[in-house]
């Protein structure tokens, strides 16, 4: 599960990355920045429902903070 969650964060930093690089170097009629960026709300969606999912299921967990 956890491994997924990595693949998955480092695709969307990796779309990210691609959108700048397209943003920055492509003329101006491409849509290579607009499909970039479908990508990453694609892959940010699937990243927040794997951690919901993993969380409901008990997989995943948010570490306690100590009480003051």
């Amino acid at each position: 599960m956890k491994l997924t969650l990595i693949i998955i964060l480092l695709a969307v930093l990796v779309s990210l990355g691609s959108g700048l690089w397209f943003l920055a170097k492509d003329d101006q009629g491409s849509t290579r920045v607009l499909m970039a960026l479908k990508i990453r709300v694609l892959l940010s969606a699937v990243l927040i429902g794997f951690l919901l999912f993993g969380y409901y299921q008990g997989w995943i967990f948010p570490h306690a903070t100590p009480a003051n």
